[in-house]
This record gives structure tokens, C-alpha cells and sequence, in this order.
């Protein structure tokens, strides 16, 4: 059994979690229940930004928040010292109320409206990571008629396709992000944003796919960027101060994935780079990553109380908990795979296979296929690891369930960061029709 961050297991044979019972924790807070491990959140962060202090490098690590977003979570990554990037105005909204520093803040997407550009316009964050030519010209309009300056990355795709799931890998040319390295595209973006009073531009971003466990997709975006850079140099007398080069480093979910520790990922970047610019006489940028699921990830353990089971005679043995992909929606989207084990009977042997399936009323509700787990009754405690990426931010409310709450735990403190939904809040937005009808003629 692997065991991620500060889990253990008691002498009662019990999982434990930042020196918490996951018992203890599913019976104050309820199930199912999202359970972060505070002290690995820190870890990683550490790693990735000490990587870059030891070879004297400048650079911002924003936190990808599309990940996990929320007010606490914001408010550990500023004190982390982390940058945050946002995709939404709700995801900036929400990063404003923490309290996170608006320099620190980047804001991404490939349909920014013009109220969301204005908002964090006149927040004065610290960069817009520009997708397309309809919001180049919308940037243009916005920043001359509200007298607001801004900085700007060109997100641009450099047609590296990391090998990780289609529908998560977007470097490659077939994507709806981004400027075309190939073909124009980013070479028609910055004539257009170079000469603008308004918009300064600080250089290149790529994002090259998801759950990527080597480092040679990241060489060779760099070296594409850095190729351009020297370009723009040479034709143009303009150097980016600014390289960023997305996230996508892997976490391990399961004993098939073998992921790098941070200091690799961030030490074989720099290396490409200093090599492309070395004889270049071109200074070193600051350098710009964005991890999400390799911060937060395998620090979230979801917590289930197992109900129901099922046995087909020579197909499977299903067991049922009291969630699904109301609360992790991966499985059934991306043919996600998790590890899970019975937190209150961890050093029990495993005698059974069971498929995990959830309470939504979709047969297509499964969490796990064929697990070996001991043998489990109603009441018992599944712990299914690593879900603290794309599991409460993709949370919904099919079925109108409630979503769960979010718990952090550190050196045996815990406490509530997103309290659990209730049936007051699920219609809470309803409108009767007994109610007075807008816009209804007298």
C-alpha cells in the first residue's frame, strides 16, 4: 500500500492523515468528505521554488488553480509564496476575497469576456495570458478607454504533444488555445500587441498537455520558444523578459505512474534554456511555471462510507458508497484511475475484488474498476487517494446531491476550508412559480 505525505497507519490499524484518524475526521465532518494534507501542499512548494533559488534563477511558480480553487486554499498559496493563476472571473473573485497579492495574479482562458478583462483590469493584476486575436482587440478597446495598463503573455502552441490522455493534452496544433508557432500565428499576435501604449508585452507562455512524467516535452517547447525569442531579437530588437512554460507535471496515481520529483522537472528547464540562449547573447528570462495537480493532487484523499453491495455470480462484486461522480466526475470523463484502501482496515489482508461505484443514477458511476480490498460491510470507511485535483472544482450537483466538505489537516489540527452543502443550499436559487413573474403584464 502506498501511502502519500503524512498518512499512516495507527496502532489501531486505522489510516491516518496530518496525525488525524480518517475515522475521526469522517465521523465530525461527515462522508464523503475531501481531506487535504496541508504539510505536502507546503512540500511540494518549497521544492519547486527552492529548485529555482538554487541555480539563481528568477522565476514565479503560480499555482494552476483551476485544480482546486477556494478561499483558504488561495490564502496557503500567497503564503507559500506562490503566484495563483485564475481562468475565470470567479476564480478571480474568489482569489481578490482571499486577500491574494493582485501582482501575483495571472489570468488565463480562451474566452475572456470584456467584463472579466475589466475586472481584472481594474484590479490590476499582474498579467493576462492572451489566447487569441479577438482578445488582443478586445484588450485594445478595453485598456484605451479605461486608461489601464497591463502586462501580457502570447500563449502560443508549439506543437509538442506530451503523451498523456487527448482530451487533456493541449500543445499540439489541433487545440482551441493559443497562437500557432508554426504557421504565423504568434508572429502576427506580437506585431499586433508590440507598439500598443497600453499593453506590454513580457513574452511567451505554452501549456504542453497533463500527467507528464518525463522532462523531454518540456526541453523541446523550450527550445521552439526560445527560437522564436531569438527571432523577435534579431528581426525586431525586442527580447521577452518573461518564459513561461505551463505545468503538467505528473503525480502517481496508481503503481503505473512514475512521476519526478519537482527539483527535476525544474532543473532540466533551466538546463534546456541556458543551452538555447548560450550562445546567443541573450539574457536569461524569468522563468514562469504553473503547477496545479502537482501541488494539491495526491495531498487530497476523499473519504466515502461504503453502503450497499452486489454480486454478479462470475462477472464482478460491486460495493457502493455514498458519492460518485457528483464528487469526482475523472473516472467517467477521462477513464481516470484511482488507489484506494479501507481506512479502518488497513492491515487487513485483501481477499476481495470489488468495482467502486457511486449513488448517481448513471450505470457509467464508477470511481474504481476491480480493486483488491478486504472484505467490507456497511459502515466501513473508503479512502480513495489523490483526488485533490479536479475533484471538488469539478464537483456538481447531478442528482441534487450536496457537495462535500473540504477539510485541511496539519500536525493533528484540522479544520473546515468549504463547508458541506445542504438541501437548503441546493434550492436556495430556485424560483417558485407561485412566485411573481418577471416581467409579467398587468
Amino acid at each position: 500500500m502506498h501511502l502519500f505525505g503524512t498518512q499512516s497507519v495507527d496502532e489501531q490499524g486505522h489510516l491516518t492523515i496530518g496525525g488525524t484518524s480518517a475515522l475521526t475526521l469522517a465521523k465530525n465532518y461527515g462522508t464523503p468528505l475531501y481531506v487535504y494534507d496541508t504539510a505536502l501542499i507546503k512540500e511540494r512548494a518549497l521544492a519547486f521554488i527552492q529548485t529555482f533559488e538554487r541555480e539563481h534563477v528568477k522565476a514565479q511558480v503560480a499555482y494552476a488553480s483551476k485544480a482546486f480553487s477556494s478561499i483558504a486554499m488561495y490564502q496557503l498559496a500567497a503564503e507559500e509564496g506562490l503566484s495563483l493563476d485564475v481562468v475565470s472571473g470567479g476564480e478571480l473573485y474568489t482569489a481578490i476575497h482571499a486577500g491574494f497579492p493582485v501582482d501575483r495574479i495571472h489570468f488565463h482562458g480562451n474566452n475572456k469576456s470584456d467584463d472579466e478583462l475589466l475586472f481584472a483590469l481594474n484590479a490590476g493584476i499582474g498579467c493576462i495570458v492572451v489566447d487569441n486575436f479577438y482578445e488582443i482587440e478586445q484588450l485594445k478597446r478595453l485598456t484605451e478607454n479605461h486608461n489601464k495598463q497591463i502586462n501580457i503573455l502570447l500563449r502560443v502552441t508549439p506543437g509538442i504533444e506530451a503523451h498523456t490522455h487527448d482530451y487533456i493534452t493541449t500543445g499540439q496544433a489541433d487545440s482551441k488555445f493559443g497562437f500557432d508557432l508554426n504557421n504565423g500565428q504568434a508572429d502576427k499576435a506580437f506585431h499586433a500587441v508590440r507598439d500598443e501604449k497600453f499593453i506590454r508585452l513580457l513574452g511567451m507562455h505554452c501549456h504542453i498537455g497533463s500527467q507528464i512524467f518525463d522532462t523531454v516535452a518540456f526541453s523541446l517547447a523550450a527550445k521552439k520558444l526560445i527560437g522564436k525569442m531569438l527571432t523577435w531579437k534579431t528581426d525586431f530588437g525586442f527580447i521577452c523578459p518573461v518564459l513561461n512554460l505551463g505545468g503538467g507535471f505528473g503525480i502517481r496515481y496508481t503503481e503505473e505512474d512514475k512521476p519526478l520529483q519537482p527539483a527535476i522537472y525544474v532543473e532540466d528547464m533551466i538546463r534546456s534554456i541556458r543551452s538555447e540562449i548560450g550562445e546567443a547573447d541573450y539574457p536569461m528570462p524569468e522563468i514562469w511555471i504553473e503547477p496545479g495537480r502537482s501541488l494539491v493532487g495526491d495531498a487530497g484523499t476523499t473519504l466515502y462510507s461504503i453502503g450497499s453491495q452486489k454480486e454478479v455470480p462470475g462477472v464482478r462484486n460491486y460495493l457502493a458508497v455514498d458519492g460518485g461522480m457528483s464528487d469526482n466526475i475523472r473516472p467517467a470523463l477521462y477513464q481516470a484511475k484511482y488507489d484506494a484502501a479501507v481506512a479502518n482496515k488497513m492491515t487487513a489482508e485483501a481477499t476481495t475484488t470489488y468495482t467502486v461505484a457511486g449513488k448517481c443514477c448513471e450505470s457509467g458511476d464508477k470511481l474504481i474498476e476491480d480493486i483488491s480490498l478486504p472484505s467490507v460491510e456497511a459502515g466501513d470507511i473508503l479512502a480513495v487517494f489523490c483526488t485533490g485535483a479536479y475533484g471538488y472544482s469539478m464537483a456538481s450537483n447531478y442528482n441534487r446531491l450536496p457537495r462535500p466538505a473540504v477539510v485541511f489537516v496539519e500536525e493533528g489540527s484540522h479544520r473546515v476550508v468549504i463547508k458541506r452543502e445542504t438541501y437548503e443550499d441546493l434550492v436556495r436559487l430556485d424560483c417558485s412559480l407561485q412566485g411573481e413573474t418577471v416581467g409579467a403584464h398587468s
